[in-house]
């Protein structure tokens, strides 16, 4: 990529990277489900990575992360007075993560990255049948 162009590795590797840090933060949100904290502020929200589009010279695009940012979603607070982190009126905070959606999440992001495995599977194998019928 020295020359400022993309090929089809440097695009499909981006968009696995991509890929990557997305089922990373979905595999935290899906851990952190369920955990509770003793404030509203404390308890854990759910992560979402940002994309951008990343343009070579030739007007080739692929994805980059831009940044990983935080829920709006609110804490579910709940009355748990047996709870040690139960705050002095006897209520937890539950995280801010719907389980439901962030599994839709995994099993999108498992099926984008394989789709760009397979990209790189064909392009290797185009490229040794090139190669091949030059010898």
């Amino acid at each position: 990529m020295s020359n400022g162009n993309f090929s089809v590795f440097d695009i499909s590797g981006r968009a696995m990277s991509a890929q990557l840090v997305r089922l990373n933060t979905t595999a935290s949100n899906l851990a952190n489900a369920g955990a509770v904290s003793g404030s509203e502020a404390q308890a854990f929200r759910s992560m979402k990575p940002v994309f951008r589009t990343v343009m070579d010279a030739q007007g080739r695009a692929t994805v980059q992360v831009d940044r990983v940012t935080q829920s709006n979603m609110t804490p579910t607070k709940k009355y748990d007075p047996g709870n040690p982190l139960a705050d002095a009126e006897g209520n937890v905070w539950e995280a801010a993560v719907d389980s439901a959606a962030e599994l839709v999440e995994m099993v999108e992001t498992a099926r984008q990255y394989q789709n760009n495995v397979q990209v790189l599977e064909t392009a290797k194998g185009l490229i040794n049948e090139t190669l091949r019928l030059g010898q």
